[in-house]
């Protein structure tokens, strides 16, 4: 049921004026907040001094953002770089090698990042699919690469192959779910390629070249094997460089934006405080969750807008960052990582449900797709919810589909337009509204009782709901966003992985969704 008429100029620019007051009366009262709060004890371990020349303390209680751009800001330009610097030399000497030092030079820095033997694991699992794949079986591969998924998801496999990773950091467990994770998706991607164009002959080096290109490795996009096989040749478009430079240049200004926010705006330290949050009044709260769910895309954002602009330099055409969530009105576009959802589409969804219009075919596809999501993102009860959630929100939008194309209503319609008061154009999209909305205001709901860094039942409701018991001291959770996109979908931004009591381990990005592919008209 898609919408393809533009809303009218006046019509946009209203609805961003009620937008722009409401969120400027809201931050408002979490400007006056923050700056109340910033010397209270309970904030003095995430709230600390930020930059001399604006004078004011900073938030810091995302660590993710602060070792990006802080602790391991040197170490990340200094690899990308160094990758950006070889492919260039790699061009001008000997352009045909290019594929080939993406891949050496990835596993050098897999290597001297993580250690040989955990290289020597990626490369296991590697020649396993390969293997596999030979067989062209398409439901072998697809059960293997779960099965391998698996078994850096649950224990005891997971602690047997994490002691292969040599050495103790910060980004450790970053590092290994994101790399395992991925690498799993690509190889299974690498799979069911070679099993569905069984005329094309894939090495086993067109495999590595694939997994091992740096910029993609650690914390995706994920491509599918398809499209990097035909973009790894040096063909560039018109116009290209600049779009280059304009989407490293947005990167730049996105990250120094959110570092003087949080110069103003403690976001993530206000919820940590339950008893000064539920001080504050509803208008600041709703201004709160709002900002904790834009802030995590704006963190996707800014981290698939660096990786892109490294991989758009390498004639790559990746995955495109995530839309801004201000600016969604179908449910089914609210993925983080369009690189996962491609995958899962492409492998699973749209296999599984064909033409997305028969509500039992669709229902299946969904329970599949989100089936394989909870394995990535770790099975925990936060994760179940996430899915069912998602799940029944891709259902119900068919289902509203259905009720809008049912025979009454639809005769409705048809008698209306023949009168010449057919809802046509604009008109029509309002008709469309009126019975999408339900199925839309599902997304804020599940967003914010999954997306957001704050534990629902424990954190949010006592701020609204009156007699709601407030959580233990020792209760609530970090943010955990992980890995970037990817596969412990755990955000996985990460790459999250949830531990055995439901808490993100690393910080609460990575909830991809799946949307669907095809809608009507």
């Amino acid at each position: 049921m898609g919408i393809k008429t533009a809303l009218p100029a006046a019509e946009l620019g209203l609805y961003s004026l009620v937008l722009s007051g409401a969120l400027a009366y809201a931050g408002r009262g979490l400007l006056e907040a923050s700056q109340g709060g910033a010397h209270r004890r309970a904030f003095r371990e995430s709230v600390r001094p930020g930059w001399e020349y604006i004078g004011r303390k900073m938030d810091v209680a995302d660590f993710e953002w602060v070792m990006w751009f802080t602790s391991f800001r040197n170490a990340i330009i200094f690899a990308l770089s160094g990758h950006v610097l070889f492919a260039k030399l790699c061009t001008m000497v000997a352009p045909q090698l290019r594929s080939w030092m993406y891949a050496a030079y990835g596993a050098l820095a897999v290597v001297g990042t993580m250690g040989p033997w955990y290289l020597l694991l990626l490369l296991g699992h590697c020649v396993g699919l390969y293997v596999v794949s030979l067989l062209r079986q398409p439901w072998l591969c697809l059960g293997l690469g779960l099965a391998s998924l698996a078994s850096f998801k649950l224990d005891p496999l997971i602690s047997w192959q994490s002691g292969f990773v040599t050495g103790t950091f910060d980004l450790q467990e970053v590092l290994f779910h994101g790399g395992s994770g991925f690498t799993v998706l690509r190889c299974t991607s690498f799979a069911l390629e070679s099993c569905a164009h069984p005329d094309r002959r894939y090495s086993l080096a067109d495999l590595l070249k694939y997994n091992f290109y740096l910029p993609f490795f650690f914390f995706g996009p994920i491509m599918t094997f398809d499209r990097f096989h035909a973009q790894v040749e040096p063909v560039r478009r018109e116009g290209e460089l600049w779009r280059i430079r304009a989407q490293a240049g947005l990167s730049v200004v996105a990250i120094v934006a959110v570092d003087i926010f949080f110069h103003f705006f403690y976001i993530l330290t206000i919820p940590s405080d339950l008893k000064f949050a539920s001080r504050l009044p509803d208008s600041a709260l709703a201004g709160l969750a709002y900002s904790n769910l834009v802030y995590d895309w704006v963190k996707a954002a800014v981290l698939f807008g660096v990786v892109n602009t490294v991989a758009r330099l390498d004639h790559l055409d990746p995955p495109r960052p995530p839309k801004c969530i201000t600016a969604l009105y179908v449910f089914a576009e609210t993925h983080f990582d369009r690189g996962i959802n491609d995958w899962l589409c492409r492998y699973v969804y749209d296999h599984v449900g064909g033409e997305h219009s028969a509500v039992i075919p669709e229902l299946g596809a969904t329970v599949a797709t989100f089936a394989i999501t909870t394995l990535w993102l770790g099975p925990c009860d936060t994760v179940y919810l996430w899915s069912c959630l998602n799940c029944f929100g891709l259902n119900f939008e068919l289902w509203v589909q259905k009720l809008a194309e049912w025979g009454p209503l639809a005769r409705i319609e048809v008698s209306k337009e023949g009168l010449g008061l057919g809802c046509l154009g604009h008109w029509r999209g309002w008709h469309y509204c009126s019975l999408e909305s339900s199925s839309h205001t599902w997304l804020p709901v599940q967003n914010f009782l999954t997306i957001t860094p704050l534990r629902v039942v424990g954190q949010w409701l006592p701020l609204w709901v009156p007699g709601a018991p407030f959580p233990s001291a020792g209760s609530g959770g970090t943010r955990a966003w992980l890995c970037c996109s990817g596969p412990a979908l755990s955000p996985e931004f990460s790459f999250p992985s949830f531990n055995n009591e439901g808490e993100l381990s690393g910080d609460s990005q990575g909830h991809r969704h799946i949307p669907r592919t095809q809608v009507a008209t």
